[in-house]
């Protein structure tokens, strides 16, 4: 006797937390039966005019029946989501498969939002992950039935990126639109996505009142400092200490719990133990507070029952609509005038400026607030996120992009979180303000071989254009530069001094970090404030110099400041940066050399370097970023020739055939790499002597027999090869011979290929950056030394190119090493364009996780493939591409 069926189980990975247009975040998730009594509390609280748009007419109560059809879906033919915010649902939407209809799967969609939370984009949040789930489903068409009048119903489906069709029935309005993702769609997402991250981040940076729960008059407590810090600096809102113990702090009136405050509450600043913040928690859930920043430790960072209890923090407050900066923050700051906000543990903020700063690290914080206060690097706003379990450096790029006070984006990560997402977004970001990041490392995605390191992280955000330095000097070096000085443009550099060894030593720095330099001008040991105006202003009017290092180094002590102000008035005759290294015994190491107009910090001020090298290294970074900015956008381009549709038939019957996955056979690899025009040099696979003799007769002589299995594959010692076989008795020997050195029947017969330069390019499936493409030259000496260059999927035209010419060994390719020519350049553009090849397909068959081409014979006739791998799974996760979702 079988047992009933139930209820068919909501799929989890449906829920999401999202943040609405406003920047509050909201809960999405899987309608169930166990929401009747709730919808039906929805449905009762909408306004007449709300339930007439939607149902066409007067409608005050569901009927059991609909109600029942609404909380029991399938989550395939019918999908309900709901929204809530706390446990109450705030809107609702369904789709239901139309099954009379004839051609693709369409289903008529259908939503609803609460009153009073219309206008903050849940219908389009509700329509993106709508779509989401129909997709799986193989929902390939939406359809929907609006009132003409319900304008706003209409915008949803208008601007949501679809290419909708619409037709009129007298009132009634009928939309039909695709729901494959296109470009216009995920470019509505994204900008959506953007807008709503920055509100929130901007809610909390801009509060127009602030709760500090734990404040103390002790500044040597964190709501002491907190405190303190808060009111100092003049904060433009109403600041209310919460201590149940006290009536006042500081001279400010204190209130028992947060409930207790008067009026609206934006942000609460919690200092207080971790085991009480539960009890804190739920305060501000029911005040309505729109932020926390949680200065607790105690978290995370302690073992798993402290990230359990982070998880749950996190939890409650996105369910309740809030955002958490922490815990384990040292705190965030906003030098704007009108909020005058320092919710920091930092004895020393730096003055207003153009950069922002996000740092991981609570504790780094404050020595990173220090130094830019010492360095005199003005900040626009600053956060520390401490165990970043809500609020992320991505958040935060998402804000500085559009944030018309910040020109410079300053980052230091412990870990990228996301590090795909990451990416994204700083490429966007970088194209028009400079991102600098320095990381730990310590979750670093990289690749070891023979003990040196190459990071597939560092070539992927490089391939992002963010500014990546090793050490926090390093990234104030470049920040100094940036948030000053224009960026070069171009790599030739002039060096001015009077010390000809500290003019050869920036010399010999600049070149090795490649840029162009000629003799450094030696102004002489004796040389006066008027030399080096003249100096300066003559290499700021060459047309042969980009940028200019001055160096100061007097044989006894002087004033510094007439030479300062003279190089300062030099620099002013043209649109070049200009750096300094005043190495004088009051001078300014590593700070600002010059202010400009009034005195004041800003752009035009001269950055000061306490040696040459440094200011060497921090201009290279400079170019290399200019010149990445300079380069025009390029866009994935696909060869014509895919034949798409075969590769996914012959991939869903082998997913059939092994669902968890499998390698792929060496001629299924061979056949699906076929369909994107990637042929691999003719071979068969043979069983006995006289197949090998057969197949050597069909391909054409001379041929090559080869051992299979991996043990046989790509040895360096070539001991499961044979090379060069021009007659039937010689295949037949090298088929006897490696059949039994192998102790494996099967054996590759394989015409010759064009002798060439051995190279390799591979796809994997990294865990933090999804598919990444890399690419070398082959052999044992090159693994061992890790020459690998990496770039992620799918890949531009410029992309494709900067792969292959990025490896340390890409000069075998054009037939040069160590500066002299070795022989004729091989067929790069063959390269570059196989590199595309794999990409598309990659980018079109999620179940591919790995793919090899190796070795490929690069030559001056193409590029030819002579052994591939593919091994195929079920298609991952993509949360990155798919609907809104925080992580």
């Amino acid at each position: 006797m079988t047992e009933p069926v139930g209820p068919p189980a909501p799929p989890q990975h449906w829920q999401a937390d999202v943040l609405a247009s406003d920047g509050g975040v909201v809960r999405l998730r899987p309608i169930t039966s166990g929401d009747a009594e709730a919808l039906e509390r929805f449905h009762g609280a909408l306004s007449d005019r709300t339930r007439y748009l939607r149902y066409f007419g007067p409608y005050p109560r569901m009927t059991p029946k609909d109600l029942h059809r609404t909380t029991n879906v399938d989550y395939r033919d019918r999908v309900g989501l709901v929204i809530e915010l706390g446990s109450v649902i705030i809107a609702v939407g369904r789709y239901e498969l139309l099954g009379d209809r004839p051609g693709p799967r369409a289903a008529e969609v259908a939503f609803v939002v609460a009153d009073e939370h219309q206008g903050r984009g849940l219908g389009s949040i509700l329509l993106e992950h709508l779509a989401g789930a129909a997709a799986e489903n193989d929902i390939e068409t939406f359809v929907a039935e609006v009132l003409a009048e319900n304008h706003t119903m209409v915008t949803v489906f208008r601007e949501a990126g679809y290419q909708v069709q619409r037709s009129r029935d007298g009132s009634v309005l009928h939309l039909e639109f695709a729901i494959d993702p296109t470009e216009a769609l995920l470019s509505v997402r994204d900008s959506r996505e953007r807008a709503s991250e920055a509100r929130s981040i901007r809610n909390l940076l801009a509060p127009r009142s602030i709760a500090v729960i734990g404040a103390t008059p002790a500044t040597g407590r964190v709501g002491g400092a907190v405190l303190a810090n808060l009111l100092s600096g003049v904060f433009q809102g109403p600041i209310y200490p919460v201590n149940p113990n006290r009536a006042a702090v500081r001279g400010v009136h204190t209130y028992p719990t947060v409930r207790d405050i008067p009026g609206e509450l934006d942000l609460a600043v919690v200092a207080v133990p971790a085991e009480e913040i539960k009890s804190v928690l739920d305060d501000c859930l029911a005040k309505g507070v729109k932020g926390l920043v949680v200065l607790t430790a105690g978290f995370s960072e302690t073992g798993p029952a402290g990230y359990h209890a982070e998880r749950d923090l996190v939890d409650a407050a996105r369910r309740h609509g809030m955002r958490v900066v922490g815990p384990s923050a040292l705190g965030i700051a906003n030098t704007d005038p009108d909020v005058s906000l320092n919710a920091t543990l930092a004895p020393v903020l730096p003055g207003r400026g153009r950069a922002g700063f996000f740092c991981q690290s609570g504790p780094l914080g404050a020595v990173i607030l220090a130094e830019a206060a010492e360095r005199n690097l003005g900040l626009s706003t600053f956060v520390s996120a401490g165990n970043r379990a809500d609020v992320s450096g991505n958040d935060l790029l998402q804000y500085w992009d559009n944030d018309t006070d910040t020109d410079l984006v300053l980052l230091y990560l412990e870990t990228a979180g996301n590090p795909r997402r990451f990416s994204r977004i700083a490429r966007r970001v970088a194209r028009s303000k400079p991102v600098v990041m320095v990381s730990s490392g310590r979750n670093a995605a990289d690749v070891r071989a023979g003990g040196v390191q190459r990071s597939v992280a560092r070539d992927l955000f490089a391939q992002a254009g963010i500014v990546q330095v090793d050490t926090i000097s390093e990234l104030f070096d470049c920040a100094m530069l940036l948030a000053y000085q224009p960026l070069p443009r171009g790599a030739r550099s002039a060096i001015i001094g009077n010390s000809a060894a500290l003019g050869w030593l920036a010399v010999d720095a600049a070149r090795g970090e490649g840029l162009q330099i000629g003799e450094p001008v030696d102004l002489g040991p004796q040389a006066q404030p008027q030399d080096y105006l003249h100096a300066v202003t003559a290499a700021m009017d060459s047309t042969d110099v980009d940028a200019v290092i001055v160096i100061f180094a007097p044989p006894v002590p002087v004033d510094v400041t007439p030479f300062a102000h003279a190089i300062a008035a030099g620099a002013e005759s043209g649109g070049k940066p200009v750096l300094t290294t005043l190495a004088a015994e009051h001078g300014m190491p590593d700070s600002l050399a010059v202010r400009g107009a009034g005195g004041r910090f800003e752009r035009g001020s001269i950055p000061s370097y306490s040696d040459p090298e440094r200011a060497a290294r921090a201009l290279a970074r400079a170019r290399r970023y200019a010149a990445w900015r300079t380069q025009p956008i390029a866009k994935v381009v696909r060869p014509d020739d895919l034949r798409t549709g075969t590769a996914r038939e012959l991939v869903r019957q082998w997913m059939i055939r092994a669902p968890a996955g499998e390698w792929l056979g060496d001629l299924e690899a061979a056949e699906l790499l076929a369909c994107y025009g990637i042929d691999v040099v003719d071979f068969r696979e043979v069983d006995d002597p006289q197949a090998a003799v057969e197949a050597a007769a069909a391909i054409g002589y001379p041929v090559a027999a080869k051992a299979t299995g991996e043990l046989w594959r790509n040895r360096p010692d070539f001991s499961g090869v044979r090379l060069d076989l021009w007659r039937a008795t010689g295949v037949h020997r090298a088929y006897t011979e490696l059949a039994e050195l192998s102790g494996n029947r099967t054996v590759h017969i394989q015409a010759m290929a064009t002798k060439g330069l051995g190279c390799v390019l591979r796809v994997e499936d990294d865990p933090s950056f999804g598919s990444v493409i890399g690419f070398g030259l082959s052999g044992p000496i090159i693994d061992m030394l890790g020459d690998r260059a990496y770039r992620a999927l799918p890949l531009t035209e410029a992309d494709a190119r900067e792969l292959i010419e990025a490896p340390r060994a890409a000069p075998l390719l054009d037939g040069r090493a160590g500066g002299r020519s070795i022989g004729e350049p091989v067929d790069k553009d063959a390269l570059i364009e196989l590199a595309q090849r794999i990409s598309a397909l990659c980018d079109d068959l999620p179940e591919v996780r790995e793919l090899s081409v190796e070795p490929v014979l690069a030559s001056p006739a193409g590029a030819a493939i002579l052994y591939a791998r593919v091994r195929i799974g079920p298609e991952p996760s993509r949360f990155d591409i798919g609907p809104r979702r925080l992580g």
